[in-house]
């Protein structure tokens, strides 16, 4: 029982690693920008699909097809900003909208260039760090939580320690007050689309080697980043790290001594409680943050 409980955490880790990233992405994007982005799952699956065309299809190098994907996404992200929600700033409803049909498009883009068919990328590593005889760690789930911890690591280091991040952060708490004080809230709109964006595409990037990729594979996964950041918190990068961890732990435990239907329902349960004792979240707060 003991080494199935390590076993368990290891694989929730690894959840978390990935759920992380691209609830911080979002969290990111509606703390500067105002809009829930409803496409994100879907920039989380362009990444994976990036790992499909550059790393199995061109047998490019595994690292050169993650920065890739990170990049492409990004620039995807942008082009988001400047179509979207930009124009749509001041309404927000219309923005929500405007995502539902860029992810609709993309599915659209991605099944009609891939087919629908599942896509298997081939592993990067097969090594496995023996811990006990029942408790294995695979080299490339300890390589996905690492890159994970550095990325968020380094976003948060970004937002603390410089003049850019001080603009995200100053545009999240009061974008009128940051404008009066001569920041751009288009430069940062594009900013923080761009890194939230990538985060996704590069959650997907890393997670692709170890899973099965399709056109519709951003549904659970944006389900997944929304129950995260409302029980975390809107607009709360540190509630998103940490509800992330806890979320994948719950999620993890149930799922290996009961059932996934039964670990989503746990998740859904745990959002009402959330939003029943606290409304805004376990680190939220009633303003935009």
């Amino acid at each position: 029982m003991i080494e199935l409980l390590a076993q368990t955490g290891l694989n929730a880790l690894y959840a978390a690693s990935y759920t992380a990233l691209v609830a911080v992405g979002l969290v990111l994007i509606f703390g500067v920008m105002g809009v829930i982005n409803f496409a994100h799952g879907e920039l989380f699956m362009l990444g994976a699909y990036a790992i499909v065309a550059v790393y199995a299809d061109w047998n490019l190098p595994y690292l050169v097809a993650v920065a890739v994907g990170m990049t492409f996404v990004g620039i995807v992200g942008l082009g988001m900003e400047r179509a979207f929600f930009r124009p749509l700033r001041d309404n927000p409803l219309g923005g929500l909208v405007a995502s539902i049909g860029f992810l609709m498009i993309l599915q659209a883009l991605v099944s009609m260039g891939f087919g629908v068919r599942m896509e298997h990328v081939p592993p990067v590593t097969q090594d496995v760090i023996v811990i006990t005889e029942k408790v294995r760690l695979p080299v490339f789930r300890l390589a996905v939580i690492l890159a994970a911890v550095v990325l968020l690591a380094s976003l948060w280091a970004f937002l603390k320690k410089t003049r850019f991040g001080w603009a995200l952060r100053a545009s999240a708490q009061d974008p009128e007050a940051a404008a009066l004080q001569g920041i751009s809230i288009n430069q940062t709109a594009r900013i923080a689309m761009f890194i939230g964006a990538a985060l996704a595409g590069v959650a997907g990037a890393l997670t692709a080697p170890l899973i099965s990729v399709n056109p519709h594979m951003g549904h659970s996964v944006i389900v997944t980043a929304f129950i995260v950041i409302i029980v975390g918190g809107i607009g709360s990068l540190e509630g998103a790290v940490i509800v992330a961890v806890a979320y994948a732990f719950v999620h993890t435990f149930v799922t290996t001594f009961f059932d996934g239907v039964i670990a989503d329902i746990v998740g859904l349960l745990l959002l009402l409680a959330v939003l029943i004792v606290k409304p805004t979240g376990l680190f939220g707060s009633a303003d935009r943050a």
